[in-house]
């Protein structure tokens, strides 16, 4: 068992993600003074552990996360982004079905219902008709972000007949080489409202989209629209939305996010948080949380990180060490690196830098051992916010 690397386990982890550590790191609940972290929804203060380098979320938001804290201490943050998309696609039609369906009001008519069978088949063949809903083909849905779980959305929507408009201010390739051709895409979300029957919400929660469905939004629906938040707490602005309800603005809102405000209103439903809440979905994102953790701990490898660059550069068989310099992104960084190396008489086998405009995060490969003097001089440099040495046996 490594035991330099400590990593304490926050929240029910899927057996499958810590089954990737098993016998190789110090590993569980109880581990004190962690050099890594992997959590699903627990409050993560990372100053609160001295010798943390990486915490791994299972799942995609980290707002649990204190990551401007991690990223001024040189932590990696990781999420496990389209791990849970699939959960979350299926559970936006599942509650649009049970919104255009009637299904609550149904449900409960049927508790009502008493007597022999002939007098249920009477009440319920009279009753009925009060619960007749609509159908989803031919509505128009209305996606905002469309990321691997907006993506997911918007393509079942063309599947079950819906017309689907949708809308990212930052697509990628990856993504939208997956969306259905028959999506529209446009450039301004204020297409989207006034079009869509129903709206369906899809992006990360940060201080830009903090209420982004707010008063101004919400006064280009048409009075019609189904409003779903199936992405974050605080991307809508509930407050207006219920306003917007009472005055007859908007047909309905389905959220994952129930609030004091919210419960117990007319046309509103309320699911408690259930987006990636299957086994699949949770195995999944243990997996890739666990997979990314492991592979940073090990090699330094960065794969989505919410505060660092990408850096997925595996080191060659002849490498002995690997230095991973983690610095705040400023000029002259790698040459002041390189330069202390060379003084200690290393040769440097490989360099590998990316930045992100905030972190600078450096992969360095040495064929040779390189002494803890050397090490502590890189540390030591003007802007360097952490370093590790990773050595490999041959």
């Amino acid at each position: 068992m490594n035991r330099t690397n400590r990593i304490l386990v926050l929240n029910n982890i899927a057996p499958a993600g810590l089954d990737i550590f098993e016998g190789q790191m110090e590993l569980g609940a109880g581990v004190s003074n962690p050099t890594a972290i992997i959590v699903r929804s627990a409050k993560v203060e990372t100053n609160s552990y001295p010798d943390l380098v990486a915490v791994a979320r299972a799942g995609a938001g980290v707002n649990n996360i204190s990551v401007e804290q991690a990223t001024e201490s040189g932590v990696c943050v990781y999420n496990t982004p389209g791990a849970n998309a699939n959960a979350v696609a299926e559970l936006v039609f599942t509650m649009l079905g049970v919104h255009f369906r009637k299904v609550p009001q149904a449900l409960d008519f049927m508790k009502s219902v008493i007597g022999d069978d002939e007098k249920i088949s009477s009440r319920v063949e009279f009753q009925k008709s009060q619960f007749s809903g609509f159908e989803l083909a031919g509505k128009t849905l209305g996606v905002i972000g469309l990321g691997k779980i907006g993506v997911l959305v918007a393509n079942a929507g063309v599947q079950k007949g819906m017309k689907v408009i949708g809308y990212d201010p930052f697509p990628t390739f990856a993504n939208m080489h997956q969306l259905d051709p028959r999506v529209e895409v446009v450039r301004q979300m204020e297409e989207v409202l006034p079009a869509a029957d129903v709206l369906s919400v899809h992006v990360p929660f940060s201080a830009k989209t903090k209420h982004l469905i707010g008063a101004a939004q919400l006064a280009l629906v048409n009075p019609d629209c189904v409003l779903m938040n199936y992405a974050r707490d605080g991307i809508y602005d509930d407050a207006v939305v219920l306003e917007a309800l009472k005055a007859g603005k908007a047909e309905a809102f389905i959220t994952d996010f129930p609030t004091q405000a919210l419960l117990g209103q007319d046309r509103v439903i309320c699911t408690p948080h259930l987006g990636a809440s299957t086994a699949e979905s949770e195995e999944n994102c243990a997996v890739m949380a666990a997979k990314q953790l492991k592979n940073y701990l090990e090699y330094g490898v960065v794969q989505n990180s919410v505060n660092f660059p990408t850096v997925e550069a595996f080191p060659a068989q002849t490498v002995r060490v690997r230095l991973t310099v983690v610095n705040k992104d400023v000029p002259n960084m790698i040459a002041e690196i390189a330069s202390t190396i060379a003084a200690a008489g290393i040769n440097i086998h490989k360099l590998v830098n990316e930045s992100n405009g905030k972190i600078g995060y450096n992969l360095v490969d040495l064929e040779v051992d390189i002494d803890d003097a050397t090490v502590d001089q890189i540390r030591r440099l003007p802007n360097v916010l952490k370093v590790r040495v990773l050595r490999f046996e041959k």
